[in-house]
């Protein structure tokens, strides 16, 4: 797959748009199978999982609630500093609820395993993870998640919500971002 769209600052494009719209149904039909006749709580974490949802939510099928979260380990950084900050709560109570949580990509996994923590606490019937990247060899916790898109080796990937300190959320493919842009940070 070329970089040539988008410039050297890409080292090349991992996923395209298209792999990723189809591999989204597919998750969806496979979450519309396990949470079939069951109420679901969709608890997407901002910013980076906006994108990925608004290409799964409207296949989802059901009665569907929607709720939104905003945690940060990364600021400015590539990699996490370890310590999680909850910037925007829930605004629905996930007690008794069959909660998917919506994630643009597991990486270390800690921000997420605080996240099941913190929600699990919270008396839910269920807590599932749903997300469009898993990095494996990244992870300093146990963690998988239940619906994944796609396994990606350990590149700093932006594009499709996914960003570097801000930019390049909305490239429409899932790029692998030329270390010359952060090195020098």
């Amino acid at each position: 797959m070329s970089n040539a769209t988008y410039g050297k600052e890409i080292s090349k494009v991992l996923i395209t748009k298209e792999q990723i719209e189809k591999r989204a149904a597919e998750l969806a039909e496979e979450i519309n199978r396990d949470y079939e006749g069951k109420p679901l709580l969709i608890v997407c974490i901002l910013r980076g999982g906006a994108i990925f949802l608004s290409d799964l939510f409207t296949k989802l099928r059901g009665d569907v609630e929607l709720d939104f979260i905003s945690l940060s380990s990364y600021g400015s950084a590539t990699t996490s500093s370890g310590e999680v900050k909850l910037i925007k709560d829930l605004s629905t109570p996930v007690e008794g609820k069959n909660v998917l949580i919506i994630e643009d990509i597991i990486d270390t996994g800690l921000t997420l395993s605080y996240l099941i923590e913190l929600l699990s606490a919270r008396k839910p019937a269920s807590v599932k993870l749903c997300s469009l990247l898993d990095k494996p060899e990244r992870r300093k916790v146990n963690l998988q998640g239940d619906y994944v898109g796609f396994k990606i080796p350990d590149e700093f990937v932006v594009g499709y919500g996914l960003d570097y300190n801000e930019k390049y959320r909305n490239l429409p493919d899932i790029c692998v971002l030329n270390p010359e842009v952060y090195a020098a940070k």
